[in-house]
């Protein structure tokens, strides 16, 4: 169900195009919310040039076709301010029927998009090597974008493009032929993987034979050698496990379904090379095969290369991705693809996007986007590092969250059961490490800070929680069975309501945009202010004592579906909403 500024929205137009003719039909009003009504249309102030009058004639033109179109369906108030501006107030039984109509939609407003078949690649570890604070972004992200569009209706297809083929499976191959895939060394792979991979990588820097044995096995894993391909299948049943314990902490949807690696895509390689250079889109360049995309030059203005075959024969990114896109493409038939990947393969995808258009294999029609990642930074503004200078790892992290939260919530409820806290503290500190990250639009870099993060006050996903948790212990006291199928009659009669009403109405909007633009921290920013439109009315608006039985009703029935937004919203960030706090 569309809120009440996208019921606005087209009689403005209408409006506008009455003022001035059809050649203003397709003009944005801008019509936002406002501190002095409740909402205010900005569209004299950018027009009035071009319709050659004052921003406050052609808002008061603008009024009057208004009224002479029935505002009043909607509006209660309708008046020209300051030097153009329209100010509008919805009227109040209008709001009081679309919040009683959203309270009633199980979809909470939420539309049904047309359907599209999209493609998500995100997270994308590598195989025996644990993960980094590099891949929270990525996974949290991608995973929020995946759900939400799940919401409105589209079919997800997830694909975690795990790193597990190429020279550094030599080495992990050649580490566990040595000890023995069942032995308690190999079996570290899957509580501390970089162990096991940092054993192999001082035998390949020190022992040259060593490493002439790890390049021999890349060659036989390349050539599909049975006992390789064994070793390499047990490596990667180890790291199955490592991924299933991490996502499952950080509450992601991906499954062992998605892994769809590097390695699948192998036997259709020099095909991808063959037909690139059969169709003149690549050429050989000092031994390698490369294509060279027109604008995109580097240093004194050289053409920048993409290599999809190495000098020595070997293949790389490139080569993997070009496979990759035509597969999502042609085989899974999608409509739009993301990849939620950091923001420094901007240029590379770039690359791999113009070669498969040049290449056909990625129409006009398919959408393809790079949603990209910015970095977690430390205090001193840059990468996030461990004392002694190594990229931290997401499981360190993610005990420190933990850790953090058990102390937050130690020290305040200490009479719930050990148990109970144990999980409280795991649904504060993990929501509260991703709502950091999801706050902050994608591309941008933010500093970890837990102190923030875990804070019960401020933009935090604690203080979220905390807002739905005051709802359940209000309605969890009185035993309060409504629910969207029997909705007492809304009755807004003070701001605080009207407000809270307003944001409410606004959730579908939010939700459809962050599938548009793949920005999760709109939703974020909307779920902040919901939560302190609610703090208002519930520190101003007596609720159990309310004056009358009816105003008693419809304060609980706003404050109950203040709790089903915020948990369908926390829920698409991947964020879970305690029981109590």
């Amino acid at each position: 169900m569309p809120a009440p500024i996208e019921l606005l929205l087209p009689r403005v137009q209408a409006a506008i195009v009455a003022v001035l003719g059809d050649d203003f039909r397709d003009v944005d009003p801008v019509v936002r919310p406002s501190s002095f009504a409740d909402v205010q249309v900005n569209a004299a102030m950018a027009l009035a040039k071009q319709a050659s009058t004052s921003p406050r004639d052609l808002a008061g033109r603008v009024v009057d076709a208004l009224r002479a179109g029935g505002i009043e369906e909607v509006a209660s108030s309708v008046e020209v301010s300051g030097p153009g501006f329209i100010n509008v107030t919805y009227a109040t039984e209008f709001l009081e029927e679309q919040v009683g109509a959203l309270a009633a939609d199980p979809r909470l407003g939420i539309p049904e998009a047309h359907s599209q078949t999209v493609v998500i690649d995100y997270s994308a570890p590598n195989v025996a090597k644990e993960m980094h604070v590099g891949h929270l972004r990525t996974t949290v992200v991608g995973d929020s974008l995946a759900r939400t569009l799940e919401r409105l209706g589209h079919r997800v297809i997830r694909q975690n493009h795990v790193g597990d083929w190429g020279t550094p499976m030599g080495m992990l191959l050649q580490r566990l032929a040595e000890v023995g895939p069942d032995s308690a060394a190999a079996a570290v792979v899957e509580t501390d993987p970089n162990a096991f991979y940092q054993a192999g990588r001082v035998s390949f820097d020190e022992d040259p034979a060593w490493a002439d044995a790890a390049r021999a096995q890349v060659v036989a894993l390349q050539a599909g050698e049975p006992q390789t391909l064994a070793l390499w299948n047990r490596l990667y049943d180890h790291t199955k496990a490592y991924l299933r314990r991490t996502y499952d902490l950080l509450g992601v949807t991906l499954t062992e379904a998605d892994l769809a690696g590097e390695s699948r895509y192998n036997e259709e390689l020099p095909g991808i090379c063959s037909a690139l250079e059969d169709a003149g889109v690549a050429v050989v360049s000092d031994g390698a095969l490369c294509v060279f995309v027109d604008g995109f030059t580097g240093r004194e203005g050289k053409p920048v290369p993409l290599i999809v075959r190495k000098s020595d024969g070997g293949y790389g990114y490139a080569t993997t991705d070009l496979a990759t896109i035509r597969h999502r493409v042609c085989d899974l038939r999608a409509d739009r693809v993301l990849y939620v990947v950091g923001v420094t393969q901007a240029l590379h995808f770039q690359l791999v996007f113009e070669t498969a258009r040049a290449m056909g294999w990625l129409p006009g029609e398919v959408d393809v986007e790079h949603v990209a990642i910015g970095t977690v930074l430390g205090s001193d503004k840059k990468m996030l590092k461990t004392r002694d200078g190594q990229p931290m790892l997401l499981g360190s992290l993610l005990i420190e969250a933990l850790d953090k939260a058990t102390a937050v919530i130690d020290d305040a409820r200490p009479e719930l059961p050990a148990e109970v806290r144990a999980v409280i503290a795991r649904q504060i500190g993990i929501g509260s490490v991703k709502y950091a990250d999801l706050s902050v639009a994608h591309d941008s870099d933010y500093v970890f800070d837990l102190d923030r993060m875990v804070s019960l006050t401020g933009n935090t996903g604690p203080y979220l929680q905390y807002a739905a948790t005051r709802v359940q212990s209000i309605l969890r006291d009185i035993s309060w069975d409504g629910d969207h199928r029997h909705t007492p009659n809304v009755v807004l009669g003070t701001d605080a309501e009207r407000r809270l009403a307003i944001h409410l109405l606004a959730f579908g909007g939010v939700v459809a945009a962050v599938g548009d633009t793949l920005e999760p921290h709109r939703l974020c920013g909307y779920l902040f202010e919901l939560a302190q439109a609610f703090s208002v009315f519930y520190e101003t608006c007596p609720i159990l004592k309310a004056e009358r039985d009816e105003i008693r009703e419809s304060r609980l029935a706003l404050a109950a579906l203040t709790l089903r937004v915020i948990r369908q919203g926390l829920d698409l960030l991947g964020i879970e909403t305690p029981e109590q706090m």
